[in-house]
């Protein structure tokens, strides 16, 4: 059995693609449109791991989505955690569970999606402004 990707759906492409592509870094891999079933189908792959990948699934007829977190959460391993989560901030996205411990970190996408940050190998020395950030929200 091989992993082959996590679908998401989502309301908004461009938001979605600008949160996924531009501020977690994953780039597009493949993109199909179905005139017939009224929906896009955008994969992105990390560099690293280009076999991994998640699908957004983008119905072009409106819709609500609820329970972002119904299926758990997405999970990606970063060299710099510190430096991840300031770029992300320097973005405009909330750190919801801040690296305190210089090992972990959850954000959400703009659907809710709760995203794990993972500091690759050991932790790194617990720093601020991350030791005194509390928790925003949920993830």
């Amino acid at each position: 059995m091989k992993y082959l990707h996590t679908m998401v759906r989502v309301t908004d492409l461009d938001a979605s693609l600008a949160f996924y592509r531009d501020v977690l870094g994953l780039r597009e891999t493949r993109r199909t449109d179905s005139e017939k079933g009224r929906f896009t189908l955008v994969y992105l792959a990390a560099n690293e791991n280009p076999e991994a990948e998640i699908e957004l699934t983008w119905n072009w007829d409106p819709e609500e989505l609820t329970g972002g977190r119904n299926f758990g959460h997405l999970a990606f391993r970063v060299d710099d955690i510190h430096a991840t989560c300031q770029r992300i901030m320097d973005q405009g996205v909330t750190i919801n569970r801040p690296p305190r411990d210089g090992r972990m970190a959850f954000i959400r996408s703009p659907e809710g999606i709760s995203i794990e940050l993972l500091q690759a190998g050991e932790a790194l020395t617990p720093c601020e402004p991350w030791v005194s950030m509390e928790n925003t929200g949920t993830w």
